[in-house]
């Protein structure tokens, strides 16, 4: 396997994370991921890009998301980058509490760190807000 990269601009708009996890599956089919990881992956980047777009931008459509996939030896490395005012993660609810198991929404951060080995966050010096998941294999 090949080291390699592929980056992706999208508009904030809801459609955009579909257009991702058609580019994610056919990045993670030519980094020879298995099935059942890549089901965790997609599902990781639509959780992600969702976020992105919804709680980042507002679905501004006038600002951008940015997703980068890097597939190197044992890993797939993906980073999805917005352009809103950021948040902190551990202010989050957690889902899994009693008090939030019916809420509608909220699970994402959650299925994000169950699918993938590593989820990071960080605030861009630029603005927004920068996810960088790995799934090694």
């Amino acid at each position: 396997m090949t080291e390699q990269t592929t980056r992706l601009v999208l508009p904030s708009h809801i459609e955009a994370v579909a257009d991702a996890a058609a580019a994610v599956a056919n990045f993670v089919q030519s980094c020879a991921v298995g099935e059942e990881a890549a089901f965790g992956i997609d599902m990781a980047v639509r959780e992600a890009i969702t976020n992105a777009i919804v709680h980042g931008n507002k679905e501004d459509e006038t600002k951008s998301l940015e997703v980068t996939f890097s597939c190197q030896k044992r890993a797939l490395e993906i980073e999805v980058k917005d352009q809103g005012k950021g948040f902190d993660p551990a202010s989050v609810p957690d889902p899994t509490d009693p008090a939030n198991i019916l809420k509608t929404s909220g699970r994402g951060i959650f299925l994000m760190r169950s699918f993938m080995d590593e989820v990071q966050w960080s605030m861009r010096p630029e603005g927004g807000t920068a996810v960088r998941m790995v799934k090694r294999f």
